[in-house]
């Protein structure tokens, strides 16, 4: 029992670290909404926050290069979404900014770049590993459909069950290992996806609260985002974890669909 206490803390100090860039960022959210500087926005201040965190991140060796690369990539995914939605209507940034795109402030990119940061840090923090990983092709379709379906689903049908049913037959056979303390542990890959995807959930709860972004029911008082977007941000930490995975495999030189 005392070893497996000790195993559990070691493992949220491993997760604490891993969330640097997330916490860094509620708790910006938190503070701007506290404290105004005049002459600033409050979405300029935040975007001067996160490319300051940014900066000593991999000032001080918590990120490489390339992992800062891959978390440029996910911005710029997450800011073509973010402009997509804002225009439909499926929530908005009422706040006045300078650096603001199409109604969307350039800072709401890093709260899709931070979950990538955390997949990067809790990779090479925890030495993960895959074990029977599909192949290239089936795990780029996978992701370029689940993203596509953020976008067509106002025009077409919804498929995100569907979608969500072909990620448990592609990975059912997939394990993700990880090392705590010297010894490595293993769980099925769909059931991690599950919990990042409702703890993202709980985070979005916080970062409206906070006043983030504003869905529509929001605009005259807070309230629990609907529980129904836990399924939206599940598909969403799928999408960002094929691409963390396949970027990782491809600059180690594996081939996809090996056994590690």
């Amino acid at each position: 029992m005392r070893r497996a206490l000790l195993q559990l803390v070691r493992f949220g100090w491993e997760q604490a670290w891993s969330c640097l860039f997330p916490v860094v960022i509620f708790a910006s959210l938190a503070l701007t909404q506290l404290v105004q500087i005049p002459w600033l926005p409050r979405y300029d201040l935040l975007l001067l926050i996160c490319l300051t965190m940014q900066w000593w991140m991999v000032r001080s060796g918590l990120e490489s290069r390339d992992e800062v690369k891959v978390i440029t990539l996910f911005h710029l995914i997450g800011l073509a979404l973010e402009i997509f939605k804002v225009h439909m209507g499926s929530w908005s940034y009422p706040g006045e900014g300078y650096t603001k795109v199409f109604g969307v402030p350039l800072y709401s990119g890093f709260m899709y770049a931070s979950v990538a940061s955390y997949l990067c840090q809790a990779w090479r923090r925890m030495d993960v590993e895959l074990v029977r990983w599909p192949p290239f092709p089936v795990v780029v379709t996978l992701a370029a459909m689940i993203y596509l379906n953020f976008f067509t689903h106002h025009y077409w049908i919804d498929a995100r069950w569907w979608l969500s049913a072909l990620v448990l037959l592609v990975f059912w056979r997939t394990w993700v290992t990880y090392m705590v303390g010297g010894t490595r542990y293993r769980m099925p890959l769909a059931p991690s996806f599950v919990l990042i995807g409702f703890f993202i959930w709980i985070a979005e709860n916080v970062a409206t609260f906070f006043g983030a972004w504003e869905y529509p029911d929001q605009a005259e008082s807070w309230r629990f985002v609907h529980f129904g977007k836990v399924s939206s941000w599940l598909l969403l930490v799928i999408v960002s974890f094929l691409i963390v995975a396949t970027l990782k495999l491809v600059k180690d030189r594996q081939v996809p669909s090996g056994t590690k």
